[in-house]
């Protein structure tokens, strides 16, 4: 080898380590990453209509391009759902899911002007505060016979189904109980005015009547069938509900916007000591209650809708 030729590769192995050193002491600057888009206010009337979508419990979004559109949007840009989110809060809203079941599923906070207070829809649906007392107790009963285990809570594809008579059957069948619990542990007296939970219940809805049926057959709104009606037409003008016949006083099923609701109070103490008397054992599926001891004469609900004798 020449000693040109012996130079020129002396030259290219120094450039090569040369280059090696060169890389390792100097690494070549990354490229930025690209900033943040800045939120436009296109941007945030987008989140704030899906907000809104959300605040109509009965519009569902298979059944609207724009709010399905949004969704979309929500579920696949971190940014626009962190900014829905925000808009959300800033309404004092709860964002319990954002899915195509449910849609943009939203519940008021305690302070939001969205809230709808148990007390003033009672307040509004009667004067008196006993019946105030129970248009509540309907309420929990609903909940507990739409959704009576955990199980039914977690499963996505669960639907609950009750109905008017059946409802009010359970919350006779609950104060049997709570009547003969008091009996065993020697406390069947009267409760005092502040007197918590269940006990204070059972015997104001015991005592009242069922229907109360005027003349014409119609139901009383003060009766409890007649309570119960008014608790599960609230819930199904506010798109927890969707009534699917006349039978035994109406029959309803549950939508998934009222289970992520359940979901949310499932750890209330009073709907978990109305599930815990155990009145409620399903099966396959259905919602049923117990029988009855024997020599029960409960005066029950005509025609209740719930196999009290398999």
């Amino acid at each position: 080898m020449s000693d040109n030729a012996v130079q020129h590769t002396a030259y290219s192995e120094h450039a090569e380590y040369a280059d090696a050193w060169s890389e390792q002491e100097s690494p070549r600057p990354q490229a930025p990453a690209p900033a943040h888009a800045a939120v436009t206010p296109a941007d945030a009337a987008d989140a704030a209509r899906l907000v809104s979508f959300g605040l109509q419990p009965k519009l569902l979004p298979a059944r609207d391009a724009e709010y399905a559109e949004l969704l979309r949007r929500y579920r696949e840009d971190p940014a626009f759902a962190r900014l829905a989110d925000a808009v959300a809060t800033g309404l004092g809203l709860i964002v319990l899911e954002v899915s195509p079941r449910a849609g943009m599923a939203v519940t008021a906070g305690e302070d939001s002007v969205f809230a709808v207070r148990m007390g003033d829809y009672a307040r509004r649906a009667a004067t008196d505060s006993a019946d105030r007392f129970l248009h509540g107790l309907a309420h929990l009963a609903v909940a507990a016979m739409a959704f009576p285990r955990p199980e039914d809570l977690a499963d996505d594809a669960y639907i609950g189904r009750l109905t008017v008579n059946g409802v009010d059957s359970f919350v006779r069948q609950a104060c049997l109980r709570l009547e003969q619990r008091a009996e065993e542990e020697g406390e069947n007296t009267d409760p005092a005015s502040d007197a918590p939970g269940l006990e204070a219940a059972w015997r104001v809805w015991s005592r009242r009547s069922t229907t109360g049926a005027t003349k014409d057959a119609r139901r009383l709104a003060g009766s409890t069938t007649g309570i119960v009606a008014k608790a599960v037409a609230f819930l199904t003008d506010s798109g927890f509900l969707q009534r699917t016949g006349d039978e035994n006083g109406g029959s309803y099923r549950t939508t998934a916007r009222y289970q992520l609701q359940v979901r949310d109070m499932a750890g209330s103490a009073a709907l978990t000591e109305l599930l815990d008397l155990g009145i409620v054992p399903v099966s396959d599926g259905t919602a049923t209650l117990v029988p009855p001891p024997e020599g029960d004469d409960l005066d029950l609900a005509a025609d209740a809708g719930l196999p009290f004798h398999a």
